[in-house]
């Protein structure tokens, strides 16, 4: 149950943050958190990434040093499942 709760309060995080404001990157990609949430799963459990996850990671790929320097996203692409979840879509892990 408490599991379920901290992963509900995650989202809700996310979703209030990337409401707040779009980034942009200079690849004309636009930086939308909520849209590695297909990643979810993968990232909190042993679930394997989806290949929708993996689509989303690489589209967002370009974003993941701004996520990784914004304390309310850090938490969650900085961590060792995340690292996981990406190396499994091919996918390299930033080094900013």
């Amino acid at each position: 149950m408490k599991r379920v709760s901290f992963v509900a309060l995650c989202v809700v995080a996310l979703v209030v943050v990337v409401f707040s404001g779009e980034t942009r990157t200079t690849e004309a990609v636009t930086c939308i958190a909520t849209e590695l949430s297909a990643c979810l799963a993968a990232i909190t459990s042993p679930t394997p990434p989806s290949a929708d996850c993996c689509s989303k990671l690489r589209e967002q790929q370009p974003c993941l040093c701004g996520y990784l320097k914004d304390p309310s996203f850090k938490q969650f692409i900085d961590n060792p499942n995340t690292k996981k979840v990406a190396s499994t879509c091919g996918v390299a892990y930033p080094k900013c």
